[in-house]
């Protein structure tokens, strides 16, 4: 029967042979009685237009520029969007999907988190797009939790998996 995974439940996929997780820097920490939180690995600035077509020819990622944090760790963001990626590698069974939400943390510094639907078959270090709504700007520590990942389990396993372009996204990437 379908429903959201527990912390309990999590803790034992994650330690299963082929891990639901990998990656994480503090598991105790990461842990939550109905998620896990992700971390910032890097963020980047927009650099450029994208654009979505019809079909997957006619999409163009808009182009990035990295941020470097200073020498303590830390990122001084102004006001505007950025692409963060996560520290944490995300390996979905065919019997469980995810949501991604802000921490609650963000919303009260007027910091936003939006991601897709993560699918069942998904496997990769994902991206979010962060919002920065403050005028006065946001700081932000390398490998701090932003983002709060709820796991469902479905009440059918998933015929066929996610097979998407965003497959094995990142994972080439080093660690930070």
């Amino acid at each position: 029967m379908g429903g959201v995974l527990s912390g309990a439940q999590l803790r034992t996929r994650i330690e299963a042979v082929e891990p639901l997780i990998e990656g994480w820097s503090d598991l105790e920490a990461q842990i939550q009685p109905n998620g896990f939180d992700l971390t910032v690995q890097r963020i980047s600035r927009f650099a450029g237009a994208g654009a979505i077509g019809r079909d997957n020819a006619g999409r163009v990622l808009a182009p990035l520029d990295e941020l470097e944090f200073d020498v303590d760790g830390w990122l001084t963001l102004p006001a505007g969007p950025y692409q963060l990626v996560f520290n944490e590698v995300v390996r979905l069974p065919l019997d469980v999907m995810a949501l991604g939400r802000p921490r609650s943390s963000l919303a009260r510094s007027a910091v936003a988190i939006h991601s897709a639907v993560w699918d069942a078959g998904y496997h990769g270090r994902s991206t979010s797009l962060l919002i920065v709504s403050n005028p006065a700007g946001f700081r932000v520590a390398r490998g701090a939790r932003l983002l709060q990942l709820v796991f469902f389990r479905l009440d059918e396993t998933a015929a066929m998996g996610y097979a998407g372009t965003y497959q094995g996204e990142n994972l080439t990437a080093p660690p930070p």
